[in-house]
């Protein structure tokens, strides 16, 4: 898996590589506003995980993640540490848990 400085760079390189679409968080369920589409934890898999630590400011943290749908769609999901986390189903934490420990 590559390595990456920031998280711009990571973005850019994960869009070339046809990660393209923006996924947002919703409770229970990924939401692609450019597709239309909701993913239930099921229909989808994190295929990297990216953790990025601001140099200054310790809310500045961030996780990125690859993520392709069952049905091959693939984007990008950016998360401050523990942002959603109490607007989540205990099946979603559980999903982006899983992929730390990958």
């Amino acid at each position: 898996m590559p390595s990456y400085d920031t998280l711009v760079e990571a973005i850019n390189d994960l869009k070339k590589r046809g990660f393209d679409h923006d996924f947002n968080l919703e409770q229970d369920r990924l939401y692609c506003k450019q597709l239309k589409m909701h993913y239930r934890p099921k229909e989808f898999m994190i295929t990297e995980v990216h953790r990025f630590e601001g140099m200054s400011d310790p809310d500045d943290n961030s996780v990125l993640y690859a993520i392709e749908t069952s049905n091959h769609d693939k984007g990008v999901l950016v998360d401050a540490y523990g942002t959603y986390s109490e607007a989540l189903s205990d099946e979603m934490l559980a999903k982006l848990k899983a992929s730390y420990q990958q």
